[in-house]
């Protein structure tokens, strides 16, 4: 049976700020544990004015703390933004306060645009060095060796579950040849997510962390009572996706009832191709668009996410998906 899970951006909506969207947050992670996901994940952005997970293991601790069994992580840690040994310490700690819940998932690119990549003090030859410091973290996360002058405390023998995470094929070859699970960022990047898949798993290489491919994909999806309904929730997610395109990223906008009246045609166009992986509508449409999904990709997890707006909206939008997935 395919596993379901829960990706969320932590939105900060028009008229709200971040402690209301991290507030939130926690209450849908709160609802995802309910309704038996099977792992939340938020992700690590900069300079985006619309979402409040920068601190990303800082929002996972906050998480795990008002969760009781759903595993919690990171989808993904920009680990070119960090040094492997902070990354390793960080979630060491997480994992010694939430024993076997805490995921780290990593990703190369930075997770913002370029001068606030130069803030981080981040340089663009780390992403050539990410190999080399994914192998380096998790040395950090595993059981010290002789010798060792540099030990992760926490961190070392914790053994955190390292996903690689991505939106091209760099990150499907190096998660195969690493023997390590595999999570495809279809919800905005959707057109390399079948080769990617295919290289994954041909080219996957057993490990001491996985004995055979593991696959995730993520997908946007909003839910309703009605197809008509759920499109108009999604009318929030394709503002900011177009806000995205123009380079004026800003606060999360409400929804609206005709999306042709607030974007040109080009901006449309750009948010359509990026929902080619969606599933809008009412039950029994998310129903069947989430079963072609699984039947398609073939993967053994599913990652939803999708920004709404209201929170009672984005509750009821998951419990409605988890309706239309118990059985799939």
């Amino acid at each position: 049976m395919t596993a379901f899970s829960v990706l969320d951006l932590s939105p900060i909506v028009e008229g709200g700020d971040a402690r209301r969207a991290l507030l939130e947050t926690t209450a849908f992670a709160q609802a995802a544990d309910r309704l038996g996901f099977k792992r939340f994940w938020v992700a690590e952005h900069h300079n985006m004015p619309g979402i409040a997970s920068a601190a990303t293991a800082v929002v996972i601790g906050q998480i795990a703390g008002a969760t009781g069994r759903i595993r919690v992580g990171s989808g993904g840690i920009m680990l070119p933004n960090h040094a492997p040994l902070v990354i390793a310490e960080q979630f060491g700690t997480l994992e010694a306060l939430h024993p076997g819940r805490i995921d780290l998932g990593l990703g190369r690119a930075p997770g913002t645009d370029g001068e606030t990549a130069r803030a981080l003090r981040r340089y663009f030859e780390a992403a050539d060095q990410f190999p080399r410091d994914v192998m380096e973290l998790q040395a950090f996360l595993g059981d010290p060796v002789e010798g060792q002058r540099v030990t992760a405390w926490p961190g070392a023998g914790s053994r955190v579950p390292i996903w690689l995470l991505g939106s091209s094929l760099f990150s499907a070859e190096l998660a195969a040849q690493l023997g390590l699970p595999f999570a495809f960022a279809s919800h905005f990047a959707p057109e390399l997510l079948m080769q990617a898949l295919q290289t994954y798993r041909a080219g996957f290489r057993p490990s001491k962390a996985l004995a055979e491919p593991y696959a995730m994909a993520a997908i946007n999806v909003f839910a309703a009572e009605d197809d008509a309904a759920a499109l108009r929730l999604s009318t929030s997610m394709q503002q900011a996706f177009a806000a995205v395109v123009t380079g004026k990223p800003g606060k999360v906008k409400p929804p609206v009832d005709d999306i042709n009246t607030v974007l040109d045609a080009r901006q449309l166009a750009a948010v359509q191709s990026r929902l080619t992986w969606a599933a809008i509508g009412g039950r029994e449409t998310v129903r069947g668009k989430l079963a072609d999904f699984v039947a398609r990709t073939g993967v053994d997890e599913v990652m939803v996410t999708g920004m709404v707006f209201d929170i009672d909206d984005r509750v009821r939008s998951l419990e409605i998906t988890a309706e239309a997935v118990a059985g799939l």
